[in-house]
């Protein structure tokens, strides 16, 4: 039993998949069995618990998933939050932020296109016209503190194994937090940032992507909170990888999840195929795909956007053959045996 909803973030299960006939283990962090179905919830909370007291409003450029957290946790605070979005943010996301009680105003062209700049400008100018605190995701120490958390609860399950260590990168909160966390008992770990084809965290020519919530685009600024030097690499990952992905994984696993764990995966795969025997790998499924059902899931969207799904099975084909079953865990093990 708990007393408030915001007790329940953290403490989310792994779902493990053996491959390369058991030589490799994947194990998917999921994320979204957070109480607004995504990790953000985590470094929302930390965000919040270091405002100053007087604080009475907050402001947030979010496409989606820090401003739903952000919602949440302001519902339970009683603050007054206003939320900044892309016209490309789903309408889940938008009516769960309004759902909570909180306020959403959608910035940037109609087109679809990413708005990143437009909306910290936005941000910033509410911030001072209308007292209110921004909570600057981008720039916010909280947001990688928030994951400490997430840190320990690997190392309590997986304990010092951990080989290497995937996740998408936006903010860079999840992973640079989780990683520098994972590296005071690791020291060894291999860190792996993940970023759409088209953003430019990593460098390279910058260009349109349909993965949410995840990557900077071209003309946005990459934000403080990234820090490069706790990752090992920093790798991209096309849309129509991402998204097969995303597909693979509701056909075969029974698991929805949204773009950005598409990408991240589609790497940890790759990276599959080359690591030692007895590696073990950890991706963060960043969230649920069931907010990504009309658009990643349908295949209107997908035409429309000349977004291809490959056969993921076939591409990895000498991982995921003989790839031998979990057995199951009983529910209620005999204390006896």
């Amino acid at each position: 039993m708990v007393n408030s909803i915001l007790e329940t973030i953290g403490r989310t299960p792994m779902l493990h998949i053996p491959l390369r006939s058991g030589e490799v283990d994947l194990y998917i962090k999921l994320e979204m069995f957070n109480p607004t179905g995504s990790m953000k919830d985590r470094m929302a909370l930390s965000m919040v618990e270091r405002l100053d007291e007087a604080a009475i409003a907050i402001v947030e450029s979010s496409s989606g998933n820090t401003a739903s957290a952000l919602a949440m946790i302001s519902a339970v605070r009683r603050l007054r939050f206003t939320a900044l979005m892309d016209s490309h943010a789903s309408v889940d996301k938008v009516l769960t932020v309004r759902a909570f009680g909180s306020n959403v105003r959608v910035v940037g062209s109609d087109d679809g296109g990413l708005a990143t700049d437009e909306r910290d400008r936005e941000a910033r100018r509410i911030a001072i016209e209308e007292d209110a605190y921004w909570t600057e995701q981008h720039n916010n120490p909280a947001n990688a503190a928030g994951y400490i958390g997430l840190a320990t609860e690997l190392l309590d399950d997986l304990g010092p194994t951990i080989t290497h260590f995937v996740s998408a990168i936006g903010t860079g909160g999840s992973v640079c937090g989780t990683a520098a966390q994972l590296r005071l008992r690791i020291p060894g770990l291999q860190v792996i940032g993940v970023e759409p084809v088209g953003s430019v965290i990593f460098g390279g020519q910058g260009g349109r992507y349909r993965q949410s919530g995840t990557g900077t685009p071209q003309g946005a600024n990459v934000g403080m909170v990234i820090d490069y030097d706790v990752m090992d690499w920093g790798r991209k990952v096309g849309d129509d990888e991402a998204f097969s992905i995303c597909h693979y994984l509701a056909r075969r696993h029974g698991l929805l999840v949204g773009g950005s764990t598409g990408g991240a995966i589609y790497e940890a795969l790759s990276l599959a195929r080359e690591v030692p025997v007895g590696s073990r790998i950890v991706a963060l499924a960043c969230d649920s795909g069931a907010k990504y059902l009309d658009t990643i899931f349908d295949q209107g969207w997908l035409s429309t956007h000349d977004i291809h799904i490959i056969d993921v099975e076939t591409q990895f084909a000498n991982l995921l053959a003989n790839t031998p079953a979990v057995p199951d865990t009983p529910i209620c093990p005999d204390p006896l045996q």
